[in-house]
Protein backbone atom coordinates (compact mmCIF):
# COMPACT_ATOMS: atom_id res chain seq x y z
CA UNK A 1 0.00 0.00 0.00
CA UNK A 2 2.88 2.39 0.80
CA UNK A 3 4.44 1.76 -2.54
CA UNK A 4 1.25 2.75 -4.38
CA UNK A 5 1.04 5.46 -2.78
CA UNK A 6 4.60 6.46 -2.67
CA UNK A 7 4.50 6.13 -6.73
CA UNK A 8 1.27 7.85 -6.97
CA UNK A 9 2.87 10.93 -5.01
CA UNK A 10 6.39 10.64 -7.39
CA UNK A 11 4.34 10.92 -10.29
CA UNK A 12 2.16 13.99 -8.84
CA UNK A 13 5.56 15.50 -8.24
CA UNK A 14 7.31 14.55 -11.74
CA UNK A 15 4.41 16.25 -13.58
CA UNK A 16 3.64 19.90 -11.72
CA UNK A 17 7.65 20.63 -11.46
CA UNK A 18 9.80 18.08 -12.77
CA UNK A 19 12.68 16.59 -11.15
CA UNK A 20 13.67 17.52 -7.68
CA UNK A 21 15.35 17.11 -4.18
CA UNK A 22 11.44 15.87 -2.92
CA UNK A 23 11.31 14.08 -6.13
CA UNK A 24 14.27 11.78 -5.79
CA UNK A 25 14.40 11.31 -2.21
CA UNK A 26 11.04 9.59 -3.05
CA UNK A 27 11.94 7.63 -5.72
CA UNK A 28 14.28 6.15 -3.08
CA UNK A 29 12.41 5.26 -0.86
CA UNK A 30 9.90 3.96 -3.39
CA UNK A 31 13.24 1.60 -4.75
CA UNK A 32 13.75 0.46 -1.25
CA UNK A 33 10.38 -0.35 -1.05
CA UNK A 34 10.77 -2.72 -4.28
CA UNK A 35 14.07 -4.03 -3.51
CA UNK A 36 12.40 -5.11 -0.07
CA UNK A 37 9.42 -6.57 -1.36
CA UNK A 38 11.19 -8.72 -3.80
CA UNK A 39 13.96 -9.93 -1.48
CA UNK A 40 10.77 -10.76 0.99
CA UNK A 41 9.58 -12.52 -2.33
CA UNK A 42 12.65 -14.46 -2.14
CA UNK A 43 13.00 -15.57 1.02
CA UNK A 44 9.63 -16.66 1.29
CA UNK A 45 9.99 -18.95 -1.83
CA UNK A 46 13.43 -20.58 -0.68
CA UNK A 47 11.70 -21.00 2.54
CA UNK A 48 8.86 -23.00 0.52
CA UNK A 49 11.07 -24.90 -1.77
CA UNK A 50 12.77 -26.34 1.55
CA UNK A 51 9.56 -27.23 2.95
CA UNK A 52 8.23 -29.03 -0.12
CA UNK A 53 11.64 -30.54 -0.04
CA UNK A 54 11.40 -31.78 3.00
CA UNK A 55 7.95 -33.35 2.30
CA UNK A 56 8.49 -35.28 -0.12
CA UNK A 57 11.75 -36.97 1.46
CA UNK A 58 9.30 -37.99 3.90
CA UNK A 59 10.19 -34.61 6.80
CA UNK A 60 6.74 -33.19 8.24
CA UNK A 61 9.28 -31.22 10.79
CA UNK A 62 9.38 -28.33 8.66
CA UNK A 63 6.49 -25.93 7.88
CA UNK A 64 5.46 -22.19 7.23
CA UNK A 65 4.80 -19.63 9.90
CA UNK A 66 1.22 -19.16 11.35
CA UNK A 67 0.85 -15.72 9.26
CA UNK A 68 1.52 -17.35 5.97
CA UNK A 69 -1.27 -17.54 3.27
CA UNK A 70 -0.10 -20.70 1.94
CA UNK A 71 -0.14 -22.18 4.92
CA UNK A 72 -3.50 -23.44 5.14
CA UNK A 73 -3.18 -25.29 1.29
CA UNK A 74 -0.16 -26.48 2.93
CA UNK A 75 -1.29 -28.04 6.24
CA UNK A 76 -3.91 -29.75 3.89
CA UNK A 77 -1.56 -31.06 1.18
CA UNK A 78 0.69 -32.49 3.90
CA UNK A 79 -2.08 -34.40 5.03
CA UNK A 80 -2.81 -35.78 2.07
CA UNK A 81 0.81 -36.85 1.63
CA UNK A 82 1.02 -38.42 5.33
CA UNK A 83 -2.26 -40.03 4.68
CA UNK A 84 -0.81 -41.72 1.04
CA UNK A 85 2.25 -42.65 2.59
CA UNK A 86 1.03 -44.11 5.87
CA UNK A 87 -1.31 -46.58 3.93
CA UNK A 88 0.95 -47.47 1.32
CA UNK A 89 3.29 -48.47 4.24
CA UNK A 90 0.97 -50.37 5.25
CA UNK A 91 0.31 -52.54 2.15
CA UNK A 92 3.77 -52.68 1.89
CA UNK A 93 3.75 -54.38 5.58
CA UNK A 94 0.93 -56.75 4.65
CA UNK A 95 2.23 -57.90 2.28
CA UNK A 96 6.03 -58.64 3.44
CA UNK A 97 3.88 -60.50 6.04
CA UNK A 98 1.88 -62.19 3.80
CA UNK A 99 4.79 -63.47 2.08
CA UNK A 100 6.35 -64.68 5.00
CA UNK A 101 3.38 -66.89 6.37
CA UNK A 102 2.34 -68.43 3.41
CA UNK A 103 3.51 -71.59 2.32
CA UNK A 104 3.83 -71.17 -1.51
CA UNK A 105 7.09 -70.14 -2.37
CA UNK A 106 7.51 -66.53 -3.90
CA UNK A 107 10.22 -64.75 -5.54
CA UNK A 108 9.97 -61.60 -7.43
CA UNK A 109 12.77 -60.62 -10.11
CA UNK A 110 13.91 -57.93 -12.40
CA UNK A 111 14.91 -58.41 -16.19
CA UNK A 112 18.19 -59.66 -15.23
CA UNK A 113 17.25 -62.05 -12.75
CA UNK A 114 18.37 -60.28 -9.97
CA UNK A 115 16.00 -61.14 -6.86
CA UNK A 116 14.24 -58.65 -5.26
CA UNK A 117 11.89 -60.11 -2.75
CA UNK A 118 11.67 -63.89 -1.82
CA UNK A 119 9.97 -65.32 1.30
CA UNK A 120 10.84 -68.08 3.75
CA UNK A 121 8.79 -71.09 1.71
CA UNK A 122 10.98 -70.32 -1.06
CA UNK A 123 14.37 -70.99 0.91
CA UNK A 124 13.13 -73.93 2.23
CA UNK A 125 11.71 -75.31 -1.07
CA UNK A 126 14.88 -74.88 -2.86
CA UNK A 127 17.43 -75.11 -0.12
CA UNK A 128 19.26 -72.04 -0.56
CA UNK A 129 18.72 -68.21 -0.47
CA UNK A 130 18.21 -67.34 -3.96
CA UNK A 131 20.00 -63.69 -5.10
CA UNK A 132 19.99 -64.60 -8.81
CA UNK A 133 17.82 -66.87 -11.13
CA UNK A 134 21.25 -68.08 -11.96
CA UNK A 135 21.53 -70.32 -9.22
CA UNK A 136 18.61 -72.17 -10.08
CA UNK A 137 20.82 -73.50 -13.01
CA UNK A 138 17.97 -74.93 -15.24
CA UNK A 139 15.10 -74.04 -13.73
CA UNK A 140 16.71 -70.53 -13.64
CA UNK A 141 17.79 -70.34 -17.45
CA UNK A 142 13.70 -71.62 -17.57
CA UNK A 143 12.49 -68.14 -15.76
CA UNK A 144 14.83 -65.89 -17.20
CA UNK A 145 14.83 -66.61 -20.53
CA UNK A 146 11.07 -66.31 -21.15
CA UNK A 147 9.27 -62.80 -21.68
CA UNK A 148 5.55 -63.84 -21.01
CA UNK A 149 3.79 -65.44 -18.32
CA UNK A 150 4.28 -69.28 -18.44
CA UNK A 151 3.14 -72.09 -16.38
CA UNK A 152 5.29 -75.29 -16.38
CA UNK A 153 6.75 -77.99 -14.11
CA UNK A 154 10.49 -79.02 -13.66
CA UNK A 155 13.17 -81.23 -11.72
CA UNK A 156 14.63 -79.92 -8.91
CA UNK A 157 17.89 -81.76 -7.14
CA UNK A 158 18.17 -80.56 -3.61
CA UNK A 159 20.82 -82.53 -2.35
CA UNK A 160 19.86 -85.94 -2.37
CA UNK A 161 16.56 -85.12 -2.76
CA UNK A 162 14.90 -85.05 -6.56
CA UNK A 163 11.32 -82.73 -5.88
CA UNK A 164 9.13 -81.81 -9.11
CA UNK A 165 8.07 -78.20 -9.13
CA UNK A 166 5.35 -76.80 -10.58
CA UNK A 167 6.07 -73.31 -11.61
CA UNK A 168 4.16 -69.90 -12.62
CA UNK A 169 5.79 -67.03 -13.88
CA UNK A 170 3.95 -63.78 -14.57
CA UNK A 171 5.71 -60.90 -16.46
CA UNK A 172 4.43 -57.28 -15.61
CA UNK A 173 5.55 -53.46 -16.04
CA UNK A 174 6.07 -51.58 -12.49
CA UNK A 175 6.31 -48.15 -12.77
CA UNK A 176 8.30 -48.50 -16.10
CA UNK A 177 10.50 -51.34 -15.32
CA UNK A 178 10.03 -55.77 -15.70
CA UNK A 179 9.28 -57.58 -12.65
CA UNK A 180 8.80 -61.11 -13.12
CA UNK A 181 6.72 -62.85 -10.41
CA UNK A 182 7.54 -66.15 -9.93
CA UNK A 183 5.83 -69.12 -7.85
CA UNK A 184 6.72 -72.36 -6.93
CA UNK A 185 5.04 -75.41 -5.92
CA UNK A 186 6.25 -79.11 -5.11
CA UNK A 187 3.63 -81.54 -6.93
CA UNK A 188 6.03 -84.41 -6.04
CA UNK A 189 3.78 -85.78 -3.34
CA UNK A 190 0.95 -85.15 -5.37
CA UNK A 191 2.20 -87.45 -8.18
CA UNK A 192 3.69 -90.00 -5.54
CA UNK A 193 0.04 -90.08 -3.90
CA UNK A 194 -1.95 -90.47 -7.75
CA UNK A 195 0.91 -93.21 -8.31
CA UNK A 196 0.23 -94.80 -5.57
CA UNK A 197 -3.70 -94.51 -6.16
CA UNK A 198 -3.33 -95.95 -9.55
CA UNK A 199 -1.37 -98.91 -8.68
CA UNK A 200 -3.88 -99.45 -5.89
CA UNK A 201 -6.79 -99.80 -8.29
CA UNK A 202 -4.70 -101.65 -10.89
CA UNK A 203 -3.70 -104.56 -7.91
CA UNK A 204 -7.51 -105.02 -7.13
CA UNK A 205 -8.59 -105.51 -10.68
CA UNK A 206 -5.95 -107.68 -10.97
CA UNK A 207 -6.12 -109.67 -7.58
CA UNK A 208 -9.46 -109.99 -8.47
CA UNK A 209 -10.04 -111.08 -11.71
CA UNK A 210 -7.13 -113.78 -10.80
CA UNK A 211 -8.34 -114.82 -7.49
CA UNK A 212 -11.68 -115.59 -9.47
CA UNK A 213 -9.88 -118.33 -11.66
CA UNK A 214 -7.57 -119.51 -9.49
CA UNK A 215 -9.71 -120.48 -6.53
CA UNK A 216 -11.70 -123.06 -8.78
CA UNK A 217 -8.77 -124.20 -10.47
CA UNK A 218 -7.20 -125.99 -7.59
CA UNK A 219 -10.61 -127.41 -6.19
CA UNK A 220 -10.96 -128.84 -9.50
CA UNK A 221 -7.71 -130.15 -9.55
CA UNK A 222 -8.01 -131.72 -5.86
CA UNK A 223 -11.29 -133.00 -7.06
CA UNK A 224 -9.83 -134.67 -10.47
CA UNK A 225 -7.10 -136.12 -8.17
CA UNK A 226 -9.53 -137.58 -5.42
CA UNK A 227 -11.59 -139.16 -8.66
CA UNK A 228 -9.14 -141.41 -9.85
CA UNK A 229 -9.72 -145.14 -8.47
CA UNK A 230 -7.00 -147.05 -7.69
CA UNK A 231 -7.92 -150.03 -10.15
CA UNK A 232 -7.93 -147.60 -12.95
CA UNK A 233 -5.60 -149.24 -15.23
CA UNK A 234 -3.34 -147.51 -17.89
CA UNK A 235 -1.76 -149.45 -20.81
CA UNK A 236 1.83 -147.54 -19.70
CA UNK A 237 1.57 -147.56 -15.77
CA UNK A 238 3.60 -144.76 -15.61
CA UNK A 239 1.11 -142.86 -17.41
CA UNK A 240 -0.89 -142.94 -14.42
CA UNK A 241 1.63 -141.74 -12.21
CA UNK A 242 1.93 -138.82 -15.21
CA UNK A 243 -1.78 -137.57 -14.62
CA UNK A 244 -1.57 -138.01 -10.35
CA UNK A 245 1.63 -135.80 -10.52
CA UNK A 246 -0.37 -133.59 -12.95
CA UNK A 247 -2.66 -133.21 -10.69
CA UNK A 248 -1.07 -132.53 -7.60
CA UNK A 249 1.45 -130.06 -9.15
CA UNK A 250 -1.82 -128.11 -10.39
CA UNK A 251 -3.44 -128.09 -7.19
CA UNK A 252 -0.12 -126.96 -5.32
CA UNK A 253 0.49 -124.65 -7.86
CA UNK A 254 -2.86 -122.54 -7.87
CA UNK A 255 -3.26 -123.01 -3.89
CA UNK A 256 0.37 -120.98 -3.90
CA UNK A 257 -0.39 -118.65 -6.53
CA UNK A 258 -3.57 -117.84 -4.17
CA UNK A 259 -1.13 -117.27 -1.29
CA UNK A 260 0.91 -115.48 -3.47
CA UNK A 261 -2.59 -113.13 -4.79
CA UNK A 262 -3.53 -112.64 -1.40
CA UNK A 263 0.07 -110.70 -0.42
CA UNK A 264 -0.52 -108.70 -3.34
CA UNK A 265 -4.12 -107.58 -1.99
CA UNK A 266 -1.89 -106.52 1.35
CA UNK A 267 -0.94 -103.82 -1.17
CA UNK A 268 -4.13 -102.23 -1.97
CA UNK A 269 -5.66 -103.31 1.19
CA UNK A 270 -2.92 -101.38 3.96
CA UNK A 271 -5.17 -100.09 7.57
CA UNK A 272 -4.80 -97.02 7.88
CA UNK A 273 -1.76 -95.80 10.69
CA UNK A 274 -2.36 -95.38 14.45
CA UNK A 275 -0.19 -92.70 14.83
CA UNK A 276 1.60 -91.63 17.91
CA UNK A 277 4.22 -90.53 19.36
CA UNK A 278 7.18 -92.60 19.36
CA UNK A 279 11.13 -92.43 19.89
CA UNK A 280 12.64 -94.80 16.78
CA UNK A 281 16.23 -95.40 18.23
CA UNK A 282 14.93 -97.94 20.53
CA UNK A 283 12.83 -99.40 17.95
CA UNK A 284 16.15 -99.49 15.34
CA UNK A 285 18.48 -101.17 18.32
CA UNK A 286 15.51 -103.87 18.30
CA UNK A 287 15.77 -104.18 14.33
CA UNK A 288 19.04 -105.33 15.04
CA UNK A 289 18.83 -107.19 17.92
CA UNK A 290 16.42 -109.52 15.71
CA UNK A 291 19.09 -109.89 13.19
CA UNK A 292 22.35 -110.27 15.25
CA UNK A 293 22.25 -114.17 14.90
CA UNK A 294 22.31 -113.80 10.97
CA UNK A 295 24.55 -110.90 10.94
CA UNK A 296 27.26 -112.78 12.89
CA UNK A 297 26.75 -116.15 11.09
CA UNK A 298 26.93 -114.13 7.74
CA UNK A 299 29.94 -111.96 9.34
CA UNK A 300 28.56 -108.76 8.38
CA UNK A 301 29.45 -106.13 10.66
CA UNK A 302 26.74 -103.05 11.47
CA UNK A 303 26.60 -99.70 13.31
CA UNK A 304 23.74 -97.47 14.69
CA UNK A 305 24.18 -93.19 14.40
CA UNK A 306 21.87 -91.70 15.93
CA UNK A 307 21.85 -87.94 15.00
CA UNK A 308 18.61 -86.91 15.87
CA UNK A 309 16.59 -88.23 18.90
CA UNK A 310 13.36 -86.53 18.12
CA UNK A 311 9.77 -87.71 19.21
CA UNK A 312 7.90 -88.96 15.62
CA UNK A 313 4.06 -89.96 14.96
CA UNK A 314 4.06 -93.22 13.23
CA UNK A 315 1.98 -96.72 13.62
CA UNK A 316 4.88 -99.13 15.52
CA UNK A 317 4.00 -102.12 13.82
CA UNK A 318 3.67 -100.76 10.45
CA UNK A 319 7.07 -99.14 10.38
CA UNK A 320 8.52 -101.97 12.11
CA UNK A 321 7.68 -104.39 9.42
CA UNK A 322 9.01 -102.03 6.98
CA UNK A 323 12.66 -101.42 8.46
CA UNK A 324 12.49 -105.75 9.13
CA UNK A 325 12.34 -105.15 4.92
CA UNK A 326 14.85 -102.80 3.92
CA UNK A 327 17.02 -104.30 6.78
CA UNK A 328 16.62 -107.80 5.18
CA UNK A 329 17.23 -106.80 2.18
CA UNK A 330 20.47 -105.07 3.02
CA UNK A 331 21.67 -108.27 4.19
CA UNK A 332 20.60 -110.14 0.83
CA UNK A 333 22.20 -107.56 -0.93
CA UNK A 334 25.54 -107.97 0.70
CA UNK A 335 25.34 -112.11 0.71
CA UNK A 336 25.04 -111.45 -3.16
CA UNK A 337 27.74 -109.08 -3.72
CA UNK A 338 30.00 -111.92 -1.52
CA UNK A 339 28.84 -114.61 -3.63
CA UNK A 340 29.68 -112.70 -6.55
CA UNK A 341 32.93 -111.68 -4.85
CA UNK A 342 32.08 -108.25 -5.77
CA UNK A 343 32.36 -106.93 -2.61
CA UNK A 344 35.52 -107.17 0.21
CA UNK A 345 33.58 -105.25 3.10
CA UNK A 346 29.85 -106.69 4.66
CA UNK A 347 28.62 -103.97 6.53
CA UNK A 348 25.43 -101.92 7.21
CA UNK A 349 24.88 -98.59 8.44
CA UNK A 350 21.84 -97.93 10.01
CA UNK A 351 21.80 -93.42 10.71
CA UNK A 352 18.73 -91.55 12.49
CA UNK A 353 19.18 -88.28 11.46
CA UNK A 354 17.06 -84.93 10.41
CA UNK A 355 17.91 -82.90 6.96
CA UNK A 356 17.40 -79.60 5.81
CA UNK A 357 13.30 -79.67 5.61
CA UNK A 358 13.65 -80.53 9.07
CA UNK A 359 12.40 -83.99 8.57
CA UNK A 360 13.56 -86.97 10.68
CA UNK A 361 14.91 -89.85 8.45
CA UNK A 362 16.50 -93.50 8.40
CA UNK A 363 18.77 -94.68 6.64
CA UNK A 364 19.64 -98.37 5.94
CA UNK A 365 22.94 -98.80 4.06
CA UNK A 366 24.76 -101.44 2.84
CA UNK A 367 27.93 -102.29 1.25
CA UNK A 368 26.44 -104.35 -1.86
CA UNK A 369 26.36 -104.11 -5.06
CA UNK A 370 23.45 -101.43 -4.91
CA UNK A 371 20.56 -100.86 -7.68
CA UNK A 372 21.66 -101.16 -11.45
CA UNK A 373 20.44 -97.85 -12.72
CA UNK A 374 18.54 -99.34 -15.34
CA UNK A 375 15.72 -100.21 -12.68
CA UNK A 376 15.95 -97.53 -10.19
CA UNK A 377 12.56 -96.25 -11.45
CA UNK A 378 11.06 -99.36 -11.25
CA UNK A 379 12.52 -100.60 -7.88
CA UNK A 380 9.06 -99.18 -6.05
CA UNK A 381 6.74 -100.31 -8.67
CA UNK A 382 3.93 -103.27 -7.42
CA UNK A 383 4.93 -107.03 -8.99
CA UNK A 384 8.24 -105.55 -10.23
CA UNK A 385 11.53 -107.67 -8.90
CA UNK A 386 15.02 -108.40 -9.88
CA UNK A 387 15.18 -111.24 -7.29
CA UNK A 388 14.71 -114.78 -8.89
CA UNK A 389 12.19 -115.48 -5.66
CA UNK A 390 11.09 -112.36 -5.02
CA UNK A 391 7.18 -110.95 -5.29
CA UNK A 392 7.96 -107.69 -6.23
CA UNK A 393 5.97 -106.29 -2.90
CA UNK A 394 8.24 -105.67 -0.33
CA UNK A 395 9.51 -102.05 -1.43
CA UNK A 396 6.30 -100.95 -2.81
CA UNK A 397 3.80 -101.80 0.15
CA UNK A 398 6.83 -100.13 2.52
CA UNK A 399 6.45 -97.07 0.51
CA UNK A 400 3.09 -97.36 0.71
CA UNK A 401 3.29 -97.23 4.10
CA UNK A 402 5.82 -94.09 4.11
CA UNK A 403 3.39 -92.34 2.40
CA UNK A 404 0.75 -93.11 4.55
CA UNK A 405 2.82 -91.41 6.99
CA UNK A 406 3.01 -88.36 5.53
CA UNK A 407 6.72 -89.20 4.24
CA UNK A 408 8.30 -90.92 2.02
CA UNK A 409 10.33 -93.89 1.13
CA UNK A 410 13.54 -93.44 -1.42
CA UNK A 411 16.56 -94.73 -2.95
CA UNK A 412 19.33 -92.94 -2.54
CA UNK A 413 22.47 -93.34 -4.96
CA UNK A 414 25.89 -94.21 -3.19
CA UNK A 415 29.47 -94.71 -4.89
CA UNK A 416 29.37 -97.92 -2.78
CA UNK A 417 26.48 -100.20 -2.26
CA UNK A 418 22.81 -99.15 -1.73
CA UNK A 419 21.26 -96.98 0.55
CA UNK A 420 17.15 -96.59 1.31
CA UNK A 421 15.66 -93.60 3.19
CA UNK A 422 12.73 -94.01 5.52
CA UNK A 423 11.33 -90.20 5.77
CA UNK A 424 8.94 -89.37 8.23
CA UNK A 425 6.48 -86.21 7.84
Amino acid sequence: MGLIVCISILTHLYIQGGLSATWVLLAFIATSFITALFALFRTHNKQLGYVIKALSNGDSTLGLSPHDPMRQHFESVKKQIQSARFNAEQQTQFLQALLVHIDLAVLVCDARGTVIESNPAAAKLLGLQVDHLSQLNTLGSLILNTEKSLRSTAQWQQGEQQDTLSIQVSVAQIQGKIRKVITLHSIREALLMKEQQAYKRLTQVLTHEVANSITPLASIAQTCHSLIPDSLTFEDEEDKADLSLALNTLASRTTHLGEFIQRFRNVSSLPKPTLTPNSLEPLLERIIALHHTQLQADKITYSLNVNAAHLVMFDHAQIEQVLINLFKNAIEAINTAQLNSKSSTAAIAVTLAQNSAQQVYVDIADTGLGVAEHVIDMIFVPFFTTKPQGSGIGLSLSRQIMINHGGDLRYIKRENGGCFRCVFG
